[in-house]
């Protein structure tokens, strides 16, 4: 099932990356200027539109949960980047640094995933996407709980492995949403 799942990962983190750089292509490294609470609030923002739509019912905006989820992926990677370089000197990002380093925080996310399926049997796959967009929800209100304390922690992982974790069920989402077998 490893093998599946890894093709699964694969294709979304593709089609992910792929809105990833036609935006950068459309502006650049913008969303360089933005601090890392701010990334932060935009993946919450997605993430409730998506409870929001699956506790109405319907929606009053075209987009469906798919582009939220691609989204959430999007700027967790971002935020990633943003813990790398920091937020001084924003514009000093080149658009194919910005995709190598896509590339590596899918990839270190995509690594994660493989080891925690091995270790839980894909438990995801059992799992409800609203459940899905709890935990992320719920990912978010720890980040914001550590930002809020200058990232300090006593025992509890750091904000990036947060992120990390919200990219692999954004990622099972996506995969559920598009019927499994991508």
């Amino acid at each position: 099932m490893s093998d599946i799942t890894s093709k699964q990962f694969d294709q979304v983190v593709t089609a992910c990356r792929k809105v990833f750089t036609d935006k950068m292509k459309d502006y650049g490294v913008a969303w360089r200027i933005l601090r890392t609470p701010s990334l932060t609030d935009q993946i919450y923002i997605k993430a409730e539109r998506i409870r929001s739509i699956d506790r109405k019912g319907l929606r009053k905006i075209k987009e469906g949960a798919e582009p939220e989820f691609t989204g959430i992926i999007n700027y967790s990677v971002m935020a990633l980047i943003q813990l790398e370089l920091g937020e001084d000197n924003p514009s000093l990002l080149e658009v194919n640094d910005a995709v190598a380093l896509y590339d590596k925080y899918t990839k270190k996310a995509k690594d994660l995933m493989m080891d925690k399926n091995h270790d839980y049997g894909e438990a995801w796959r059992n799992m409800r996407i609203s459940s899905l967009t709890d935990i992320i929800l719920m990912k978010l209100l720890r980040i914001k709980q550590i930002e809020d304390h200058e990232g300090k922690t006593l025992v509890s992982e750091g904000v990036d492995a947060n992120y990390y974790d919200i990219i692999n069920y954004a990622a099972f989402a996506l995969i559920k949403l598009r019927g499994d077998n991508i």
